[in-house]
């Protein structure tokens, strides 16, 4: 299965749903969702590395614990993550060294402000082929 994401309408919120092969998988489409809810962003030239360990809860808590700290990082820093590196994403822990651009306002479009990243409807299931993962961003 080939990693994607879509963005689906939900009741005054924004529904994301993506899919990859493996569960660690389902991190850099979930982020690239989370993302193009925002807008189009266009990462700027410099670049930095940040670690992220997350642990206890389950995969789904996890990955929107995952989520949480990248829309915190786009909010307070400006910056968004062009690549995620050795996801880990099992029943009790989340690891991903993530490499961190500045937004480019000059070739970036903001669409709408995301809030935050949802409990609602919140689930990671197996299907044919991998992994999906459901999750609604308050919009």
């Amino acid at each position: 299965m080939e990693s994607s994401f879509e963005l689906f309408d939900h009741t005054a919120d924004l529904g994301l749903r993506v899919r990859a092969a493996t569960m660690p998988g389902l991190l850099a489409p979930a982020a690239d969702a989370l993302y193009a809810a925002i807008g189009t962003l266009v990462a700027g030239d410099e670049a930095a590395t940040r670690v992220f360990e997350l642990s206890g809860g389950e995969p789904a808590e996890l990955l929107r614990d995952f989520l949480t700290e990248l829309l915190v990082l786009f909010e307070q820093e400006g910056t968004i993550a062009t690549k995620i590196v050795c996801p880990v994403l099992d029943a009790s822990r989340l690891a991903a060294t993530c490499v961190l651009a500045p937004v480019d306002p000059d070739r970036s479009a903001l669409a709408r402000e995301v809030k935050a990243v949802t409990y609602h409807e919140l689930a990671i299931r197996e299907v044919d082929g991998g992994f999906e993962a459901t999750m609604i961003v308050d919009i």
